[in-house]
């Protein structure tokens, strides 16, 4: 397997990237069979199956464990994109580029993003710590290659594709376009849900349950969050699976279940002519915002993201406490969460005013000699 052979340019097998060899697909199952959230494991099962498609077009055979340092570095090298005389280059053959986008692994021909990239290395490296196999990604070459890549997209201005925050005001606003009706109830109730706990992800959404809901002496519900992109390795240091729901966002919760006469299962789900149908997807959660941020006339990329990074903008707005909000989100590291939190506190931020009715403060032995 070291002694691996680059197809010529313009050979290019007929890739099959389903076609894993059988120590890869063990790996994958083993990985899928770990992975509680559907999104981590859909984003394993395409970035393997590029791999395969990939190393098979490249080489003429079907990808096996371990993978050769020197693939990994083939796999970069061909991806990323850096600059050139004549503009943005990149090794990928065009025929194997074509080849990739007609087995529909690739969206475009071209260099990835810089983000892509290092996401698709990163479950490779997954697959070959699960598989206990040497790890070709923590090679010396493939380190020093990515990180170089790093800095130099980020001197071409590459930056992570970001949704629109949604703040309190817009939540509201779309809340407002929801009328009487189960669909109008529901929609409100699932903004409302989202934002309020903590900004959860559409896939913590889409799988709420009645079972997981109580309500609060005082007034409101707690929801018990047992599931989430962030809960797989335990609980958050200083967090809570509990999330309050107060308020308005309570009310509009308890309208939604008693209209729907919703006493178990999926809290959020399809509404029928004459009838509740099943759960909603992640998909359809994101659908549902963006259908009501345009209803809104709310400009801006929105997504089920929006509520979340909408949730911590809101709160550095308000001057809340970066680890208060991370008890509420559940963000296990502070730097996923403090690009949100800075952005949202930049206009407010008082050491940008320290000569707005500066305060003098002279030393005392100043002047003396």
């Amino acid at each position: 397997m070291n002694n691996i052979t680059i197809v010529p340019n313009g050979i290019v097998p007929n890739l099959v990237p389903e076609r894993l060899a059988a120590s890869a697909a063990e790996a994958v199952r083993d990985i899928f069979q770990e992975a509680e959230a559907p999104n981590t494991t859909r984003s394993y099962a395409s970035a393997l199956r590029y791999w395969a498609g990939w190393f098979e077009g490249r080489y003429g055979q079907p990808i096996t464990l371990p993978v050769p340092p020197a693939a990994v570095v083939q796999f970069v090298v061909d991806h990323m994109g850096r600059s050139g005389d004549t503009g943005l280059r990149w090794d990928l053959p065009p025929e194997l580029d074509r080849a990739l986008v007609m087995a529909g692994l690739k969206k475009k021909p071209g260099p990835l993003a810089f983000s892509s990239l290092v996401h698709r290395v990163a479950v490779l490296s997954a697959a070959h710590k699960q598989a206990r196999q040497d790890n070709p990604c923590e090679d010396r070459a493939v380190r020093a290659l990515l990180s170089k890549g790093r800095r130099a997209s980020h001197k071409r201005g590459e930056r992570p594709t970001k949704k629109t925050a949604l703040l309190a005001a817009d939540v509201r606003a779309m809340a407002a376009t929801c009328d009487a009706s189960l669909i109008g109830k529901r929609d409100r109730a699932l903004l409302y849900f989202a934002f309020a706990s903590g900004g959860r992800r559409r896939s913590e959404v889409a799988t709420a349950t009645i079972a997981n809901l109580r309500h609060l002496p005082e007034g409101g519900f707690a929801y018990h969050l047992d599931k989430g992109k962030t809960l797989q390795s335990g609980p958050v240091a200083g967090g809570s699976p509990d999330k309050p729901i107060l308020g308005e966002a309570a009310f509009a919760l308890q309208d939604w279940l008693a209209s729907a006469g919703i006493r178990d299962g999926a809290i959020f789900r399809r509404v029928w002519p004459n009838k509740l149908g099943g759960p909603l997807s992640g998909t359809t959660v994101a659908k549902i915002v963006k259908k009501r941020a345009r209803m809104a006339g709310l400009e801006g990329d929105f997504g089920g993201h929006s509520l979340r990074s909408g949730f911590v903008t809101e709160g550095a707005r308000r001057g809340i406490s970066l680890p208060a909000l991370m008890a509420m989100t559940d963000h296990r590291s502070v730097a996923s969460v403090v690009g949100y939190f800075q952005a949202g506190s930049v206009g407010s931020n008082p050491a940008a005013r320290m000569l707005d009715g500066e305060e003098v403060h002279q030393d005392p032995d100043r002047g003396k000699e």
